[in-house]
């Protein structure tokens, strides 16, 4: 079956959507932002409504661009952000608690006895990053009514009556047997959550119902998590070959083909996408705050906007020996300290906004070059190249930064939306079912190529500085 699609991006700060051919590339497309509340305790919240509505939104506003119709729609979702609503009327019965949400710090520390048991389980370490330590916060917080599902359900529910999640989704709830794609039942009691209404877990790509929301009644083919998704895009489809999205946060993912390795690191394992049945597997890294690292120096006036990073960071030909580790929402992978906090050290009287912008830059390319690391000791070998997409990707110092701490050279994809482009991959897979996966993907050379300018030795004192700051702020927090 051929024709376009449409793919729908739903994000932390916007939702993205894309009228996608095969043969001719992007038609259209609409960007709709959505902007998330921050609060007290860690709290990260969003409107469930307003992300519909930019669901809807994006959607009509790509097809009114595309000037034409599509035959299927795929979306995307933001993995780890949960919400309780009435399966009945699909009213939400509380505010969308985002992947970045730290609340569920209590719930992850009264069940710590349970965590060895269920990384051996899911795949995951016992975060309040995850979605289930989410889903418990919000049964003994805020309400016992309805169900209690990561957005993407209710998304799907609201859109077309389905009961669904993608397995690439589901493997990110500390609730899935991770070997046998299924829910855990052990999991499950460990959070008390064993009575819960539990959606359908599906393939990345198939016909799993109709949406009346942006046209004539169309297919909903392709459901893939974000970070998942932009692995698909680029074209990670073999062993070891990997990827870092710098969005709100910094994602590296790593394709580990069709069995599912327990990380020795403190790395991730979760499903890449399964299709057809045949499960892949990813290994994968978080930091927490990338793109938001940047926002907050916007918001604090260091910056006058996020895309001026570059321009006042130019302005300093060096950090002027101020470190800054940007652990604003806590550490993830490898470190998984939840409570942990940003910080900054060696300021000066002298210290000037470019050098805070080249120091917020130098820690965000070393957080990724240490999730490497642990990548390369988990899969027994290097890095060759890191492929790397997402908006901070238009700062030529933070990929320059980035080449330089790992000492391999990092391709940029050629599109900022790598996140529509893997999802729309599914959709067409969802439509075809003899179309193989690497056919599904659409060919790409990177836009751009950055080689390693620093030395081997310099790049090693850069981050033997960072890694003292982090040790510094693992030890104020016990």
């Amino acid at each position: 079956m051929t024709g376009s699609v449409l793919a729908v991006d739903q994000g932390t700060s916007a939702t993205k959507a894309l009228v996608v051919s095969s043969e001719r590339g992007v038609l259209g497309s609409c960007e709709v932002p959505v902007r998330p509340r921050y609060g007290e305790g860690g709290a990260v919240e969003q409107d469930p409504e307003q992300l519909l509505a930019s669901v809807v939104d994006a959607g009509r506003g790509a097809l009114a661009a595309a000037g034409e119709p599509v035959v299927a729609v795929g979306l995307a979702n933001q993995g780890e952000t949960v919400l309780a609503w009435d399966p009945g009327s699909g009213r939400p019965l509380s505010d969308a608690l985002v992947w970045q949400d730290r609340r569920a710090r209590s719930v992850t520390e009264r069940l710590a006895v349970a965590g060895e048991r269920l990384t051996a389980l899911t795949g995951l370490p016992l975060d309040p990053y995850f979605a289930a330590p989410k889903m418990a916060w919000l049964r003994e917080q805020v309400t016992t009514d309805g169900v209690v599902t990561t957005s993407d359900v209710w998304l799907m529910n609201r859109l077309t009556g389905a009961f669904v999640t993608d397995a690439s989704t589901a493997s990110r709830t500390l609730l899935l047997d991770l070997d046998r794609c299924e829910w855990s039942q052990e999991a499950l009691k460990v959070f008390d959550l064993a009575r819960e209404r539990l959606p359908e877990v599906v393939d990345a790509a198939g016909a799993y119902s109709e949406t009346n929301a942006f046209s004539e009644p169309l297919p909903v083919t392709g459901l893939l998590v974000d970070q998942q998704a932009a692995l698909l895009a680029q074209s990670c489809l073999g062993a070891g070959e990997a990827k870092c999205t710098f969005g709100t946060g910094a994602f590296l993912l790593a394709n580990v083909g069709d069995r599912a390795p327990r990380s020795g690191t403190g790395l991730v394992t979760s499903v890449a996408w399964r299709v057809r049945g045949a499960t892949t597997y990813c290994l994968d890294g978080q930091v927490f705050t990338a793109a938001s690292a940047v926002r907050w120096l916007v918001d604090l006036g260091v910056l006058p906007s996020a895309a001026a990073l570059d321009e006042v960071a130019g302005t300093a030909d060096s950090t002027g020996g101020v470190t800054f580790v940007p652990a604003l929402a806590g550490l993830g992978a490898p470190w998984w300290r939840p409570e942990a906090r940003g910080s900054l050290r060696g300021l000066g009287l002298g210290t000037t906004a470019g050098h805070l912008a080249r120091a917020l830059v130098e820690g965000i390319a070393a957080q990724v070059a240490d999730l490497a690391e642990a990548v390369a000791d988990d899969l027994g070998r290097p890095l060759d190249r890191l492929r790397v997409d997402g908006g901070l990707t238009r700062s030529r110092l933070l990929l320059q930064a980035q080449a330089d701490l790992l000492q391999v050279p990092v391709e940029v994809y050629a599109s900022p939306d790598a996140t529509a482009l893997g999802v729309a991959a599914a959709a067409r897979l969802g439509l075809d079912p003899v179309l193989a996966i690497a056919d599904a993907v659409q060919a790409w050379r990177p836009s751009a190529v950055v080689e390693p300018q620093a030395s081997v030795a310099e790049a090693a004192d850069r981050m033997a500085t960072f890694r003292a700051a982090v040790a510094a702020v693992l030890a104020e927090h016990g």
